[in-house]
């Protein structure tokens, strides 16, 4: 089940959007600024990021920037939701990082149109990375280096099965259908794999199998005949 953070200090627009995301399926967060939302991204990083842009404290613009400068949050998807409507701002947005930017008032229906498109590119790049770095540990091998011997997963064994699926690019849904569990089960199990390896999201854990020699037959990564 996907995480969406929400930034905005409407209180009633931000609970309305967070009523109609988890209607839908989705984890939501809410703070009402910038500041509040750089220190719950630093504590449980969400899937995505919807944020206002005239927000007290700190604006969205600057909150946009200052997350993009962090490791973890490079390539979160970001959604500016805003009445600035001038091509400038949305101009403005996109260049310090924003992926999108919807005007108020808006469609719920486009949001979350919106929202989905953006999750489906982020799960594109995560595979295209763990094929990449396949094939970059096949190209190694086949060149001589000697493979590192990977160290036993302090896991259990449902959470082990789960490791080896997320490190291939699918998702919980797809995870859950594939070990025949719901999405929820499949994302407390990846919370737990996570704490125990003292990693913040899946790109973490995707580099960690892959610098550790946890790989699996390029043959098994989802989008390969």
């Amino acid at each position: 089940m996907k995480k969406v953070l929400v930034v905005d200090d409407d209180a009633t627009l931000r609970m309305a959007l967070t009523r109609y995301l988890e209607k839908r399926g989705y984890l939501t967060q809410n703070v009402a600024s910038g500041i509040e939302a750089l220190k719950l991204f630093e504590q449980d990083p969400p899937d995505l990021v919807v944020s206002d842009v005239m927000m007290p404290e700190m604006d969205g613009f600057e909150f946009c920037r200052r997350l993009r400068s962090t490791r973890s949050g490079q390539l979160v998807p970001f959604i500016f939701l805003s009445s600035k409507g001038e091509v400038d701002d949305r101009v403005q947005g996109h260049s310090i990082g924003a992926d999108d930017y919807l005007i108020k008032p808006f469609e719920p229906r486009e949001l979350l149109a919106k929202i989905e498109s953006q999750l489906e590119r982020s799960r594109r790049i995560h595979s295209e990375i763990v094929l990449l770095m396949q094939r970059e540990g096949n190209s190694a091998a086949l060149n001589g280096h000697v493979p590192v011997t990977p160290h036993p997963l302090p896991l259990t064994p449902a959470e082990e099965k789960v490791f080896w699926e997320v490190i291939q690019g699918f998702t919980n849904k797809q995870i859950g259908d594939r070990l025949f569990v719901s999405p929820r089960t499949v994302q407390t199990h990846l919370s737990n794999i996570l704490s125990k390896l003292q990693l913040e999201n899946r790109s973490q854990l995707v580099r960690f199998a892959f610098e550790r020699g946890y790989k699996l037959p390029t043959e098994s990564l989802p989008g390969e005949d």
